[in-house]
């Protein structure tokens, strides 16, 4: 497993829960990454960091996601789940409200990488940037989401590529692990059956194995 690393203080903790999980890490920071050197290294997962900054500018990861997206599991975190958005052509602009170490009831649908973890659960937010709902393609689940109904997780419809909003790996995030177990066994996104959005604050009970 690669983690691209944006200059992110959270980085390392991401790294420890993921090795926790049973993941070998690589890291390799952003800046000094070409798509080259990622392909030698021949990751059988990747993960995108948290950092600061917005998903314009994290153009290597932008690459790597182009590259390997259908391939190998790909996970974002924050700044790695909006990088993800943006590459598939959504929108991510300003909340108005930026949160920054405040934990947050989280729902979403028991599938996929949050199969293991009850609906709703603890989370935290460190982010003032959010995925536009409304400009998610059509082969993008929306699968995790606040109270308010702000986008916190999503994942590609037939593939292993997620993103999530909120940090997995904080200690205001205690049953994150979990979710970090589901994405190393590389399970995939399916469609859930309706094509209509969430209710918030109630799960879906169509079939699917998003």
């Amino acid at each position: 497993m690669v983690v691209i690393d944006h200059h992110d203080s959270f980085t390392y903790n991401l790294v420890q829960s993921l090795s926790r999980s049973g993941a070998r890490v690589s890291v390799r920071l952003a800046d000094r990454l070409s798509l080259e050197q990622l392909r030698q290294l021949n990751p059988d997962r990747l993960v995108l960091s948290p950092g600061p900054g917005a998903p314009e500018g994290a153009t290597m990861a932008a690459r790597a996601i182009e590259h390997y997206r259908g391939r190998i599991p790909i996970l974002g975190v924050c700044l790695g789940h909006q990088v993800i958005a943006r590459q598939l052509g959504a929108s991510v602009e300003a909340t108005g409200s930026p949160v920054h170490g405040k934990p947050e009831q989280v729902f979403h649908h028991g599938l996929g990488i949050f199969a293991a973890l009850p609906s709703p659960f603890p989370a935290a937010r460190y982010h003032s940037l959010a995925v536009v709902r409304e400009t998610l393609p059509e082969q993008v689940e929306v699968v995790a989401w606040t109270s308010e109904g702000l986008v916190m997780g999503i994942g590609v419809i037939g593939e292993a590529t997620w993103g999530v909003q909120f940090h997995p790996e904080s200690f205001l995030t205690p049953q994150g692990n979990l979710m970090l177990e589901l994405f190393n066994s590389g399970v995939r996104c399916q469609p859930q059956g309706t094509g209509t959005e969430p209710v918030v604050g109630q799960e879906r009970s169509e079939s699917g194995t998003c």
